[in-house]
C-alpha cells in the first residue's frame, strides 16, 4: 500500500513539475528572495515578474533561448530556458550601483528598456528606498540626485526640475493623473499625500511627457507605481507581509507601518496602513543667524501674544500627522486577463504654512494663525488588462478611476478676531484607455485615450472667534468643473541594431465651465467659458554606434491647459496684492529640445551627461490687471493691487544633466550626480529676470558599501548660493525666507551636508536600519524655501518581514 501510494506521489510530481516550472530569484548576497524581478522575452517582447517569494512560473517559456532577468540594483543575467532547467530553476543576482539597462513603464505606459528611449529617465528602486529611508514622497525624490525640493512648511514638498515646478510637472500614481484642476502656481504638496511605503518603484521622465500624459507634462512627469497583490504559484496560499517602526530625533518622528499579501492562484490581497507623527522640527546649529525662530505666537486669555522661544532652533509651528490606507484586490483567471482594484486613502492632520508665520506687519507678527486644513486625498482604480494577438493589439489596459481631493487654508490677522476658512473639494474622474501592438520585428506602436472631468466645489467661512458665530465668505475659487479628452499616438521603430526612431503624436481637447459669485466682488462677469484644444508631438532619434554607446536626441512639445486656479482664483499673491480672475485665458505651449551621451566602462563605470533647453510661450504669469477698470480694490481690509493671471510672458530654460557610477570591487561604488539650470522670464515692463523655479545648481556623492548583510552610503548633497541679483524679482520681497548678505539685502547661501546610512539583516526576516544625517549640524535653508531643514538628525527603523 505504501509503496502504491508513493508511487501515485511520484507521477503526481513529475506532472506538477512538468506543468509549472517555477524560477526563484534571490539576491546572492543576503540570500534573501527579490520581489518585482522581470523576466524579458525578447522573441516575444512580453514580461513577466517575480512573486513575494522571488517566484515565477516560466512553464509557457519553454523555447526561449533568450530570457533577460532584470532588477533594478542587481546585474543583468542572460539566460536560455534550459540553462535556468540545468539550474534547477534558480537564479542569483549580484547587487550593482551601476544602472546600465533598466525596464520602464513610465514612458509609454508599457515596459520599455531605456536603451530603446530617447527621453532621459531616472528611477529609483525599492532597495535604494529601503535604504533612504526618507520621511514623505517628495523627500524619496531626492533620493534620485535630480530633484530639488523647496518646502513652505514641513507637510509639503515641490519639486523643482529643469527650471519648472508646481503645475508645470505632472504626477501619476499606476498611470493616472494625480493632477487636478487647482493645480497652482504658487507651491504645492499633494505629493505628500503619497505614502513610501506602497511605492514600488518611482521613475521621472525629464522635459515634456504631453503626448502619453496631456496638460501639465511641461518640465517631467514622476511616476510612482504602487505595490500590486501577488499570486501564489501553486497550491498553497501566499502570505507575506512587513511590519516598521522608525524614529527621528529631528522632528521626533514616530512612524508605524504594516503591510500583508494574501495570495491564492487566480485571487489575492493586499492591504496597507501607515501612521506618522513629526513633531516642530529642529534646524542645524550652524548657519545664519536669521534663520532662528525667536518669538512665536500663542493665543492666551482670547488675544495673540508674542511668545519668546527657549530654543530658537525649534521651528514652532511645523508638526503633523498623517495616516495612509491602501487596499488593493487582484484577480487573473488565466494568463490573459488580469483584473485589479486599487483603493487609497491618506489625511494629514491640520498644519501650519511655517513661511506665513515668519512674516510681520508694524513691527508685530502678520498673522496670529495660518494653517493648511486637513489635506485628503482618496482613489479608487480598477484596473482591467487583456493580453491578445490580434490585429489590433498585443496588450490593452481600461482604467477607470475616482478621486476625491479636499484641502483647506485657515488664516486670521495679528489679533484679529476674524478667522476665514476656505475649503475646496474636487471630484475627478478619469478613463484611460492604453494599447500597445508589435506591427513587426522592428516596430512597435502604442496608441490610447484619455478622458479626465474634475468637479470643484469651493466654499468660504468667516468666523468670529470671541462671538464663535460664523458667516459665508467669500470663496478661493468658483464652483466649476474641468475636462479633458486626448488620443495619442507612439511609435518606436528600430532600422537596425544601431539606429531607434521614435515619434509621437497627441490631439487634445479641453473645456472649463465657471460661474462667479458677485456677493463679495463685483467682477463685470459672472461666469467664464474656454473651448479650446492643443496639438503636441515627439521626435527622438537614438543611436548605438556600439554596445557601450548611447546616443539620443529628442524634441518634444508640450502644454498647460487654463485651470480653475488660473481661471478663477481670487488670493493674496503677497501683502499689497491680490490675484483675481481672468476668463480669457489660453494654453501655454513648451518647445524642447535635450541631447544625450551614455558611456559604459566594461561593467565597472557609467558616465552620463544629458544637456536640454526649453521655450515656454503663451506663459501663464501674474501679471497687473483691472478689474472695472479700477487697478486697485478692497481686499480682506486693506487696498491692495489687482493682478491676474494672463498669457503674458515667454521663458527660457537651459542646462545640464551629469552623472556617473563606478564599481571599485569588494562591494564598495561611487556615484555622484551634478544639475546646472539657469532661467528667465519676461516682466510685465518687458525686461528679463531669473526664473522663479531655475533651482541653483546641485548634486549628490555617493560612495556605497554592499557586502553580505550589511549596506552602508556616505553621501554629501550640495546646492549652489543664489545673490540678491540673481534672484527673481518676486523672491527679492520675502526677505523674512533668506539670509542677509553684507550689503542688507536678501540671498540664499549655498550648502553641503555629509550622511550616513546603514541597514543591517540580522535574519532572512530582521533588517535594523540607521542614519545620522547632517552630520555637521548645518543650518540651511534650500532656496525659496520657507522652512529650514533638519539640523543633525539620528534615524532608527526596525522591519520584519514574513
Amino acid at each position: 500500500m505504501i509503496k502504491k501510494i508513493t508511487f501515485i506521489l511520484f507521477l503526481f510530481f513529475l506532472k506538477f513539475s512538468a506543468n509549472a516550472q517555477i524560477l526563484t530569484v534571490t539576491n546572492k548576497e543576503t540570500k534573501e528572495p527579490l520581489d518585482q524581478v522581470t523576466v524579458y522575452n525578447k522573441k516575444t517582447n512580453n514580461y513577466i515578474t517575480t512573486n513575494g517569494k522571488g517566484q515565477v512560473d516560466i512553464s509557457h517559456l519553454k523555447d526561449a533561448k533568450i530570457l533577460e532577468i532584470r532588477f533594478l540594483g542587481f546585474k543583468t543575467q542572460i539566460k536560455s530556458f534550459a540553462e535556468l532547467k540545468k539550474n534547477n530553476f534558480t537564479i542569483l543576482l549580484t547587487p550593482t550601483i551601476l544602472k546600465t539597462d533598466e525596464i520602464v513603464i513610465s514612458a509609454s505606459k508599457w515596459k520599455q528598456k531605456t536603451s530603446d528611449l530617447a527621453s532621459k529617465i531616472s528611477t529609483i528602486s525599492p532597495k535604494e528606498i529601503e535604504l533612504m529611508n526618507t520621511q514623505t514622497a517628495a523627500d524619496l525624490l531626492t533620493v534620485s540626485g535630480k530633484v530639488f525640493v523647496q518646502k513652505s512648511q514641513q507637510g509639503g514638498g515641490s519639486p523643482m526640475i529643469r527650471g519648472f515646478a508646481t503645475n508645470r510637472l505632472l504626477y501619476t500614481i499606476d498611470g493616472v493623473r494625480m493632477n487636478n484642476a487647482i493645480f497652482r502656481a504658487g507651491n504645492i504638496q499633494n505629493v505628500i499625500s503619497l505614502d513610501p511605503f506602497t511605492i514600488e518603484e518611482t521613475e521621472i521622465i525629464f522635459g515634456p511627457g504631453s503626448v502619453i500624459y496631456g496638460s501639465d507634462a511641461i518640465g517631467a512627469v514622476m511616476s510612482f507605481k504602487t505595490l500590486s497583490p501577488n499570486l501564489s504559484l501553486d497550491d498553497n496560499t501566499l502570505i507575506t507581509g512587513n511590519t516598521f517602526t522608525r524614529f527621528s530625533s529631528a522632528n521626533e518622528e514616530k512612524t508605524y507601518h504594516a503591510d500583508f499579501n494574501l495570495g491564492y492562484k487566480k485571487w489575492a490581497f493586499i492591504t496597507s496602513l501607515s501612521y506618522n507623527d513629526y513633531g516642530d522640527l529642529k534646524m542645524g546649529s550652524n548657519g545664519p543667524d536669521e534663520y532662528l525662530r525667536n518669538v512665536y505666537v500663542e493665543r492666551q486669555n482670547n488675544q495673540d501674544v508674542v511668545i519668546t522661544n527657549e530654543n530658537p532652533k525649534i521651528q514652532n509651528p511645523t508638526g503633523y500627522t498623517q495616516t495612509n490606507l491602501m487596499q488593493k484586490i487582484r484577480f487573473k483567471p488565466n494568463k490573459n486577463w488580469n483584473f485589479e482594484y486599487g483603493f487609497h486613502l491618506s489625511e494629514t492632520s491640520s498644519y501650519s504654512r511655517y513661511d506665513r508665520h515668519l512674516m510681520t506687519r508694524d513691527g508685530n507678527p502678520r498673522y496670529g494663525e495660518w494653517k493648511y486644513g486637513p489635506q485628503k486625498w482618496m482613489m479608487n482604480n480598477f484596473e482591467i488588462n487583456k493580453r491578445a494577438n490580434n490585429s489590433f493589439y498585443d496588450n490593452v489596459t481600461l482604467r477607470l478611476t475616482y478621486q476625491k481631493f479636499e484641502e483647506s487654508r485657515i488664516s486670521r490677522d495679528f489679533n484679529d478676531n476674524l478667522r476665514e476658512t476656505r475649503v475646496e473639494k474636487i471630484d475627478a474622474y478619469s478613463t484611460n484607455l492604453d494599447f500597445s501592438k508589435k506591427l513587426s520585428s522592428k516596430s512597435n506602436l502604442f496608441y490610447g485615450t484619455e478622458y479626465v472631468f474634475n468637479d470643484v466645489n469651493s466654499t468660504g467661512i468667516n468666523t468670529n472667534i470671541d462671538t464663535n458665530t460664523s458667516e459665508k465668505g467669500a470663496s478661493r475659487y468658483p464652483d466649476s468643473n474641468w475636462s479633458s479628452l486626448g488620443i495619442y499616438a507612439s511609435n518606436q521603430y528600430d532600422f537596425s541594431k544601431k539606429w531607434v526612431l521614435q515619434s509621437g503624436l497627441r490631439y487634445n481637447f479641453y473645456s472649463l465651465n465657471a460661474n462667479f459669485d458677485t456677493t463679495f466682488y463685483p467682477f463685470p462677469f459672472t461666469e467664464a467659458n474656454i473651448n479650446d484644444s492643443a496639438l503636441t508631438g515627439s521626435l527622438g532619434l537614438i543611436f548605438r554606434p556600439e554596445k557601450s554607446w548611447l546616443l539620443s536626441t529628442n524634441f518634444s512639445t508640450a502644454f498647460r491647459s487654463p485651470n480653475v486656479d488660473d481661471v478663477g482664483k481670487i488670493f493674496d499673491s503677497e501683502p499689497g496684492s491680490v490675484v483675481v480672475p481672468n476668463p480669457d485665458l489660453k494654453a501655454e505651449y513648451a518647445y524642447n529640445t535635450d541631447v544625450s551621451i551614455a558611456k559604459t566602462f566594461g561593467d565597472y563605470l557609467k558616465i552620463e551627461i544629458t544637456g536640454f533647453y526649453t521655450n515656454l510661450k503663451n506663459a501663464m504669469v501674474r501679471r497687473d490687471f483691472t478689474l472695472n477698470g479700477e487697478s486697485e480694490i478692497l481686499y480682506d481690509g486693506e487696498l491692495s493691487n489687482v493682478q491676474a493671471i494672463q498669457n503674458a510672458a515667454a521663458a527660457n530654460v537651459y542646462g545640464l544633466q551629469t552623472s556617473f557610477e563606478a564599481e571599485l570591487g569588494s562591494g564598495i561604488g561611487i556615484s555622484s550626480t551634478f544639475n546646472y539650470q539657469k532661467g528667465e522670464e519676461e516682466l510685465d515692463n518687458g525686461e528679463k529676470s531669473p526664473s522663479r523655479h531655475a533651482a541653483p545648481y546641485f548634486g549628490s556623492t555617493r560612495l556605497t558599501y554592499n557586502a553580505n548583510k550589511l549596506k552602508a552610503q556616505l553621501y554629501a548633497d550640495y546646492s549652489g548660493a543664489v545673490a540678491f541679483d540673481d534672484l527673481p524679482d518676486s523672491e527679492k520681497e520675502k526677505d523674512y525666507i533668506y539670509a542677509i548678505d553684507g550689503n542688507g539685502n536678501p540671498y540664499s547661501p549655498s550648502y553641503l551636508t555629509l550622511n550616513l546610512k546603514t541597514s543591517y539583516r540580522f535574519t532572512d526576516n530582521l533588517l535594523i536600519s540607521t542614519g545620522l544625517e547632517n552630520i555637521t549640524d548645518k543650518r540651511y535653508r534650500p532656496y525659496s524655501s520657507g522652512i529650514v531643514s533638519a539640523g543633525r538628525n539620528f534615524v532608527v527603523s526596525l522591519k520584519a518581514n514574513i
